[in-house]
């Protein structure tokens, strides 16, 4: 079968990238087009476009990039005519998806949505998009399977895809000596896959961790997508006190002590590697401002909204400043054995009885209703 794939941002890109393998183990004479990035690539070739073009966010930056996003639609369209394809799988990115799956559906085509869009967070009006356009919506919070029944949606869930993919990773045992790390503590700063979030947030991380440099080594995971100098832009001369980890988040995470992450699925990733950590977000007034009226979430971080408890420390808006990042960091490292206890239950939560959520979409996606 034919399959054009869209995805949006890194997250999506990986947890495609696994999806397209489990494709192709089903379906070994499968084509692909898609949006996309590295893992992705690796996988087939077929891109239409990289994610590294497709990252925006926010209110205000989707208004000042309007003739850019209309140009993606246009291209997505003339590229799934062209295409012809069996299937349309959107990951997650539902600003973009969601339009694009109204008017595939209308062209005739099958759609599945493999993550589904946070509409329990926001604009559940949107719900009616899902029940008339999608075919198939695929869930990996155990908690959206059963909001989607309340508003008469059929799901499936498969459990959480960064379960397997983070117990199989092996650490690379030289990678402390590679990066110049030695033994003492590591502060890990996670501050994003996107320009803007990282424009925002590293400035003020950095600013809290050159308070505390003398207790450990700070090292910023760098996103896979952007630019070395980039970084070295913001740092100025704090870049002298910290190590920038290209595209090896992972293992970043398998010896760090401590982390500062900004909210999205860093602070999942962060859970599962078990890394103490506090959660952070910052925008411009405006998109905060229109977020509060939007947005109806008691938590903004994936672990305590799972959980739904206050498992690990969040800092929003004024409050994510240098002195409060400082003071929750300390008390994180004191409460470590209970954040411990919640990261222990959050792995039980999503495991979905051991079942590879990739390989459950895979079978999915190559079967028809």
């Amino acid at each position: 079968m034919k399959y054009y794939i869209i995805a949006g941002e890194p997250s999506g890109d990986l947890h495609g990238s696994n999806m397209m393998k489990e494709i192709v183990a089903r379906d070994p004479l499968a084509e692909f087009r898609y949006w996309g990035g590295d893992h992705m690539d690796a996988v087939s070739d077929g891109m239409v476009t990289h994610i590294k073009d497709t990252a925006i966010m926010g209110f205000t930056e989707v208004i000042k990039n309007i003739a850019k996003i209309k140009g993606f639609f246009k291209l997505a369209k003339s590229s799934i005519k062209e295409f012809h394809p069996d299937k349309i799988i959107y990951i997650d990115y539902p600003g973009f998806n969601l339009r694009m799956a109204e008017w595939s559906k209308k062209e005739g085509y099958y759609n599945v949505y493999y993550i589904s869009p946070q509409l329990w967070a926001w604009k559940k009006g949107r719900v009616k998009k899902v029940q008339k356009y999608i075919d198939d919506m695929i869930c990996i919070l155990p908690f959206e399977k059963q909001f989607y029944a309340d508003h008469g949606v059929d799901t499936h869930y498969v459990g959480h895809p960064l379960i397997p993919v983070i117990q199989k990773f092996k650490a690379d045992e030289y990678f402390q000596s590679t990066h110049k790390l030695t033994n003492a503590p590591i502060l890990a700063i996670l501050p994003g896959s996107r320009m803007q979030e990282i424009s925002k947030m590293l400035p003020v991380y950095i600013s809290a961790a050159m308070l505390i440099r003398d207790k450990y080594q700070i090292a910023i995971a760098a996103a896979p997508n952007i630019k070395r100098s980039f970084y070295a832009n913001l740092l100025g001369d704090d870049i002298n006190h910290v190590n920038i980890i290209e595209n090896d988040t992972y293992n970043l995470l398998s010896v760090a002590d401590l982390a500062i992450v900004t909210s999205g699925t860093a602070t999942l990733e962060t859970a599962l590697f078990k890394v103490p950590q506090v959660v952070c977000y910052k925008t411009s007034s405006i998109n905060y401002a229109i977020g509060k009226r939007l947005v109806d979430l008691k938590y903004i971080c994936l672990v305590n909204l799972i959980l739904d408890d206050d498992v690990v420390k969040e800092l929003i808006q004024d409050d994510a400043n240098p002195a409060q990042i400082v003071d929750a960091l300390e008390k994180t490292i004191t409460d470590k054995d209970t954040i411990n206890t919640g990261y222990d239950l959050l792995i039980e939560t999503l495991s979905n009885n051991n079942i590879s959520a990739s390989k459950e979409v895979g079978r999915i996606v190559t079967t028809f209703k």
